[in-house]
């Protein structure tokens, strides 16, 4: 899962921005840890902050190059087939949105899963390596709320990479999602929903809706 420190800030009043960000990570990792047969890794920026890394399990490859085709490469180097990015402003996540997204996999290359609100992706799968369209398209910078980005925010992502296959049909998409990148953002949160222990915890005492 990719980790960008910086980019719109979503925490509300009273609540520090840095951990805000940091609770979101940590709910965002925990559900990639917690699925069968797969192995989550973190992906960050090499001048990010170190506490990034502390919330991960020991043994956890980190990847210290936040540029999507980069980062695919690289899971791809430490012996992964398949991998999905995820992104780290999605702490209620289902997993079963993610099992799906790897279930597509066994007959396309890649399969995204869109954001709500053109809030770009909130996850992307694909097969290893990429083929060398996915990883142009990929390169590509992405736009964001108040700056560069990666394809990933960019509110046409799924748009840009369906654009770049050489046929139809090879970016499925599964279910969409949210994300949380703005205050307003935090009404799509669902307090009845498992999971998200670390961003609640934060959230405590603030309105939801």
């Amino acid at each position: 899962m990719p980790y960008d420190p910086s980019g719109p800030s979503a925490a509300p009043p009273g609540v520090d921005d840095a951990e805000f960000r940091l609770a979101m990570l940590e709910d965002v990792y925990e559900v990639a840890a917690g699925l069968e047969f797969v192995t989550a890794a973190l992906v960050v920026d090499p001048d990010g902050p170190a506490d990034a890394e502390a919330i991960t399990w020991p043994g956890t490859p980190i990847v210290r190059d936040p540029a999507p085709a980069a980062a695919f490469a690289a899971l791809h180097a430490l012996g992964a087939r398949e991998a999905a990015l995820i992104v780290p402003d999605a702490p209620d996540l289902p997993p079963l949105l993610l099992g799906k997204l790897f279930r597509a996999l066994g007959s396309a290359p890649a399969a995204a899963c869109q954001a709500a609100g053109g809030n770009g992706l909130v996850a992307l799968a694909a097969r290893l390596p990429l083929p060398a369209w996915l990883a142009t398209v990929l390169d590509a910078p992405g736009t964001v709320l108040d700056g560069p980005g990666t394809v990933l925010d960019a509110p046409d992502a799924l748009a840009r990479l369906r654009a770049a296959t050489p046929r139809p049909g090879l970016v499925p998409q599964g279910p969409g999602w949210h994300r949380i990148r703005t205050p307003d953002d935090l009404r799509s949160l669902d307090p009845g929903l498992e999971g998200w222990d670390n961003t609640r915890a934060l959230l405590e005492g603030s309105p939801l809706r």
